[in-house]
């Protein structure tokens, strides 16, 4: 079985072991036991010791002892603590303000540099704008194809596909009418006996839809004058 490694701290004795306990208990300034602090001082001071000087410390009022339940800590009396001066604390307060002026700074340098990378990725990249261009030149030659018979004056639609749409146009204009007709006439025997109210309910409740003002706009208009639209429309 291999044997434990042996460590390479020297063990401290007497004043010395006394000033590390000392020194580190005032330079960590927080509560702790005599085994952390060996422990945290890599077996420099033996446990046995540490526990000796911290209460060695403590009768000296170098250190604050205090007991909660079987744990004892130990922490530095914060009367015997070095205070601040106050051209130091000056220097850590104006210190802190310029770094956090700085860090305003440096925010809005990041928001910008967002929004500029932002506007960078969605810019087409050049593959991108060279599909984009070939695209639209496309569609404006068939626009311009298009245009064409216009610029030469070709008539786009013939006499014989005006007749044939003025015939088709009458045609189901005349079934509208006469459809019409036959629901007011309809209309006319259901809602007689009833109050213009009850006649507006019922109309509501069967979803009957009259003419809005748009239709009778088309109506007044010349595109329903009777035989002249088509001679108006050439």
């Amino acid at each position: 079985m291999a044997s434990k490694a042996k460590s390479d701290v020297k063990a401290l004795k007497g004043q010395d072991a006394e000033n590390k306990v000392l020194d580190y208990i005032k330079r960590i300034n927080r509560p702790y036991g005599a085994v952390d602090i060996s422990a945290n001082l890599k077996g420099a001071v033996p446990k046995t010791a540490t526990q000796k000087i911290l209460l060695a410390l403590a009768e000296k009022g170098e250190v604050t002892q205090k007991t909660y339940g079987k744990a004892t800590l130990f922490v530095a009396n914060q009367g015997n603590l070095d205070a601040l001066p106050e051209k130091k604390f000056k220097d850590l307060a104006e210190e802190t303000e310029a770094l956090s002026e700085r860090n305003k700074a440096l925010a809005a340098e990041l928001k910008a540099a967002s929004a500029e990378l932002a506007q960078i990725k969605s810019t087409p990249t050049d593959t991108e704008l060279a599909a984009q261009i070939d695209e639209t030149e496309s569609k404006v030659a068939k626009l311009g194809e298009q245009l064409e018979p216009l610029r030469a004056g070709t008539p786009l639609v013939s006499p014989a596909e005006l007749d044939a749409l003025d015939a088709e146009w009458t045609k189901w204009r005349s079934e509208w009418v006469r459809r019409r007709k036959v629901f007011y006439n309809f209309w006319a025997l259901v809602s007689d006996p009833l109050s213009p109210p009850d006649a507006d309910q019922l109309a509501e409740d069967l979803g009957i839809e009259y003419d809005t003002p748009e239709h009778l706009e088309v109506e007044r208009g010349r595109l329903c004058a009777p035989a002249t639209h088509a001679s108006k429309r050439r």
